[in-house]
């Protein structure tokens, strides 16, 4: 009789945790600033097309480090669950706190249940009408949800960027500094130590890139409007399209529609029987 095979909860928890971490270090980091003008995010992606920072809700941002696909899954349930509830019962309704814990549920079902966990770190911050309002949660592969203040670092060298980050922040930066400063230790401390003689030239494109990345991220995260101004993405969204009608059919076309009517074969064949039916 063969022995069954036992592994103890603990080395289970700690086997996935360490396949997490090291699926999330390989990845490109992230960091996110609070500034004068709301929170920045600048991440170091070397694609153009596959974003890690997106929009959620109105003035609440998404950005993650990761597997893409996963993260993007998980982006998507989340812009679906923030526009069920706000179409359910009003727009101010939906936060980030909300969203954050919706997320490290599902995080947590995940690691604890299924054989493989995600390999995603997520982030989600909110700009309120004035920056004591400004959130930022840092949701871990196990569910862990961090309440971060200043600023936040997720991805690969995280310990390093932020340890950067810290000494050279300041409270209430400017836009303009705050992206240098984001863009500076991004492209000079998220680099592995094994690859970066090769990417050393390419520390200006990542620069730019990176700022890039934060200048439309910022589009989506600005302060609103304390004049109660409406955006642009909020008068798209309530303006509906017009009902656009058929074009009438052509006087050609009439007249073809009526011919082939006329000429089909049931009809030939009604109009010979009425023809030879005696009278």
């Amino acid at each position: 009789m063969t022995m069954p095979f036992y592994v103890s909860p603990e080395q289970v928890m700690k086997d996935r945790a360490d396949y997490a971490r090291k699926g999330i270090a390989r990845g490109r980091s992230l960091v996110a600033l609070e500034c004068a003008a709301g929170v920045l995010i600048v991440a170091d992606n070397a694609s153009r097309t596959l974003s890690k920072i997106s929009e959620i809700y109105d003035r609440i941002a998404f950005a993650a480090v990761g597997k893409y696909n996963e993260f993007q899954l998980l982006k998507v349930a989340g812009v679906r669950h923030a526009d069920l509830k706000g179409y359910s019962y009003s727009r101010e309704d939906v936060s980030a706190k909300e969203l954050a814990n919706a997320y490290a549920q599902t995080l947590g079902q995940i690691f604890t249940h299924e054989m493989k966990p995600y390999e995603v770190e997520l982030l989600v911050a909110e700009v309120g009408a004035d920056p004591e309002g400004d959130a930022m949660y840092h949701v871990l592969y196990d569910g862990v949800v961090m309440d971060e203040q200043d600023h936040a670092v997720l991805g690969g060298n995280a310990e390093s960027i932020s340890e950067a980050l810290t000494s050279q922040f300041e409270p209430n930066i400017d836009l303009a500094k705050a992206v240098k400063l984001g863009a500076r230790v991004t492209a000079n401390l998220s680099v592995p130590s094994s690859s970066r003689s090769r990417c050393s030239t390419a520390t200006g494109r990542v620069a730019r890139s990176a700022a890039c990345a934060a200048t439309s991220s910022l589009s989506c995260s600005a302060r609103p409007d304390p004049s109660g101004a409406r955006s642009a993405t909020d008068r798209s969204r309530s303006r509906r399209p017009p009902r656009r009608r058929p074009p009438p059919a052509s006087r050609t076309a009439r007249r073809w529609r009526r011919r082939a009517t006329v000429t089909s074969p049931c009809a030939a064949a009604v109009r010979r029987r009425a023809r030879c039916r005696p009278r």
